[in-house]
């Protein structure tokens, strides 16, 4: 069973349909998810133990920072629980991807997920000899910094994240000021489409934003979430918007 969206996707690349007696809800979201379609059918879960316990599941996959009450009430009632980290870097993802296929008894899938990762990654583009300067504009005016899984892929794709500096170490906010100082080549947005109107919307579309010269590209947000193959996808956007000018 799974209490975690990247769980979700891990077990349904992973493992055998017959053997995932839960996935989150949030699985069958295709704004979120990457495994919206590949997942109905399956039974669904809230996070609730009182869902988990009748089932009596060999092993419940949980995220470090999710459903930390029902995480320590069926640690104390003895059913085995791994937990995920949150994978900064594409090597730390490929890792994981195997530690959770050794774990459902998959080795062979995980290391051909992985491969399938790390193959794709070594086969971007060069980077350009200047990176054009980038910077993430999430709703609410988050960012991106250093230690970050998208800073990671922003600097494999080509792109010099210039959010690097920015005192948080992993995900802090930028004022529309700051971004619009920054000079960025690139804004990197990942407002997903479809996703309800809501104020946090509104940064990306500040006039001095939409006036910006900077090019766009887009990345959904559920490509770059997790670890999965799904990495890649993001960093050929990437990619491509670090060469749009160049000839």
């Amino acid at each position: 069973m799974s209490l975690n969206l990247c769980a979700d996707e891990l077990l349904v690349a992973l493992a055998d349909r017959a053997h995932i007696a839960s996935l989150t809800y949030l699985a069958r979201d295709p704004i979120g998810s990457t495994v919206a379609q590949a997942a109905a059918g399956i039974p669904v879960n809230y996070g609730l133990a009182e869902e988990i316990v009748p089932l009596a599941p060999d092993l419940v996959i949980a995220g470090t920072f999710t459903t930390r009450t029902t995480v320590r009430l069926l640690q104390r009632l003895g059913i085995p629980v791994l937990e995920l980290s949150v994978p900064t870097t594409p090597e730390a993802a490929a890792a994981q991807i195997r530690a959770v296929a050794d774990r459902i008894g998959e080795p062979q899938r995980g290391a051909d997920l992985a491969r399938q990762l790390e193959t794709g990654l070594a086969a971007l583009p060069s980077p350009p000899a200047q990176p054009p300067g980038a910077v993430v504009v999430r709703p609410n005016g988050f960012t991106a910094g250093s230690g970050s899984m998208a800073d990671a892929l922003i600097e494999r794709a080509g792109l010099h994240n210039l959010a690097r500096r920015h005192p948080t170490d992993r995900m802090g906010q930028w004022s529309v000021e700051e971004i619009v100082t920054a000079q960025p080549d690139v804004l990197i947005t990942d407002a997903a489409p479809g996703a309800p109107p809501s104020l946090a919307q509104e940064v990306l579309r500040h006039p001095a934003l939409v006036a910006s010269t900077a090019r766009r590209v887009s990345v959904p947000g559920r490509l770059w979430a997790c670890a999965g193959p799904e990495l890649v996808d993001a960093a050929r956007l990437l990619a491509d918007g670090a060469r749009a000018d160049l000839p």
